[in-house]
């Protein structure tokens, strides 16, 4: 899941009731897995007398207390962190999910085997990649103080020193595993991770493990079970990833690098009926990332973003500039309709991206890389069959403006790469004054009032273009041309082989 830095919308009172609702509505499942671990841990027979015992009843008490003061930590958390995030139920729903999937395979693990050889880092893992890095490392503790509580108040036999070694063990992998995870597209090296966070979990369990006289089989257990908590921490998350991305439909670096392969539907449609526009997103994802990269956006996001940006000319590909081949069929209707089908490229796409049930931020990018940009030449066009004044509105791209930075990056690669591609003239000098124009003729329109994006940032892009569209249209050497004699020479020596 990636944040892009949308501007925080107003909340009505009931988001304020459907998000807390929800909260609680988890936080009474997490209270019934802290009751099935007292199950699992005292047995069937001794549960009612555990949750009736005049002691032991006080610790059923905390343990719920604990569950709902931390769920209200968290929402805390997303309410003055992102605040966006907390309006959409599928989110929680993953948060929440995470959580409690991870909770139960610990508590499985600890009691069944070793309390060292619980997945710690499953939790912070999944959050680390649905979510984000910040919230990831947050997540970590908070999971790791609620089963800190359900080992001390739900009738584990565990010694307190090994609760409190598997607590700061737990801590310690989470925070190394987002470490060394965070900005990994593989899934093979992040397989690999596994067992680099395995050596510090099987150190610290041997640490806390250690008493005097212990022998060498009951080390070997130990470091075993360390090496058990990281590599099933890695091998469970890479295996319910998936689901994840695929049932709450979140975008991940991994399933990015799935949506850009060539083979995918779409881009493989695009190749096949409209190969123009293929070359030209191809080119624009290449300037998507550097500008992404320079201003510390995901540059792997940004890449897929210009993939499937102009995906709406798909429904009628020869209508465009770069499909057609000497025969311009704009040329035979009136700009009014010419105008209607080059508009709607933005809406067709969001609409063919949902379609086919891709992320979201890749439709809202489709809608939003013109903003509410004037289509200029059937503007002009028209003004030449009628005597009185045109609304330009209705020679308007219909929008929304550009809501985050990835959608204002694509805006101007491609409005920059379709202008310099335009010019006869592609020089260092020529490319500056082209880019130039094009940024500033979108921030004299407005186009980037609804998305954070600094001027400074603005620049480093406009800076960014210029240098990479430099280079991709740099001026070529005019090799002379062999001589007929030479040619011939050649052809010869080629037929006798």
């Amino acid at each position: 899941m990636f944040f892009q830095n949308k501007k925080c919308k107003p909340w009505k009172k009931k988001d304020y009731v459907l998000s807390v609702l929800q909260f609680a509505i988890h936080a009474i499942v997490l209270v019934g897995l802290f009751a099935l671990t007292v199950l699992m841990n005292v047995g069937g027979n001794g549960f009612i007398d555990y949750v009736t015992g005049s002691e032991t009843f006080l610790n059923c008490i905390y343990a719920a207390v604990v569950v709902f003061v931390l769920c209200a930590i968290i929402y805390l958390y997303y309410f003055c962190e992102f605040r966006d995030y907390l309006t959409r139920a599928k989110n929680i729903a993953v948060l929440f999910i995470v959580i409690e999937l991870s909770f139960m395979v610990c508590m499985a693990m600890g009691r069944f085997y070793s309390i060292f050889a619980r997945p710690a880092a499953l939790c912070a893992l999944l959050i680390l990649l649905l979510v984000n890095y910040r919230t990831a490392v947050f997540t970590n503790v908070i999971f790791n103080i609620m089963l800190l509580c359900a080992d001390l108040f739900c009738g584990s036999n565990f010694s307190s020193t090994l609760i409190l070694g598997q607590f700061i063990t737990g801590i310690a992998t989470g925070q190394l595993a987002v470490y060394l995870v965070n900005n990994v597209s593989s899934r093979i090296k992040v397989f690999g991770m596994g067992f680099i966070i395995s050596f510090p979990i099987s150190l610290l369990a041997f640490i806390f493990s250690y008493k005097p006289g212990i022998k060498l089989m009951q080390v070997l257990e130990v470091i075993a079970a360390g090496f058990t908590s990281g590599i099933l921490s890695v091998v469970i998350m890479m295996a319910v990833l998936p689901l994840f991305e695929y049932v709450f439909n979140i975008l991940t670096n991994y399933r990015l690098a799935e949506i850009t392969d060539h083979k995918s539907k779409l881009i493989s449609k695009l190749i096949q009926e409209a190969p123009g526009t293929f070359q030209h997103s191809l080119v624009v994802s290449t300037l998507a990332e550097t500008c992404a990269t320079a201003i510390g956006e995901n540059p792997v996001l940004a890449r897929a973003a210009a993939y499937y940006h102009d995906m709406g000319k798909l429904k009628q590909p020869k209508y465009f500039t770069e499909n057609q081949h000497g025969y311009n069929p704009h040329d035979e209707l009136s700009p009014e309709l010419s105008m209607q089908i080059i508009r709607s490229h933005t809406i067709d796409g969001s609409e063919l991206i949902k379609k086919y049930h891709l992320p979201l931020i890749l439709a809202d990018v489709a809608r939003e890389h013109h903003g509410t940009l004037p289509i200029q030449y059937f503007y002009n066009k028209a003004l030449k069959f009628t005597e009185g004044d045109l609304n330009i509105k209705d020679y308007s791209y219909i929008g929304p403006k550009p809501s985050t930075k990835i959608a204002a990056i694509i805006m101007l690669a491609d409005g920059c790469e379709a202008a310099v591609r335009a010019q006869n003239d592609r020089s260092r000098e020529r490319v500056e004054k082209v880019v130039t124009a094009i940024v500033d003729d979108r921030l004299k329109l407005d186009q980037f009032s609804d998305c954070e994006i600094t001027m400074r940032e603005i620049d480093i892009i406009k800076n960014t273009l210029e240098d990479s569209l430099s280079g991709v249209y740099h001026e070529r050497i005019n090799y002379p041309k062999m001589k007929d004699k030479r040619i011939n020479e050649f052809d010869s020596s080629q037929k006798s082989k």
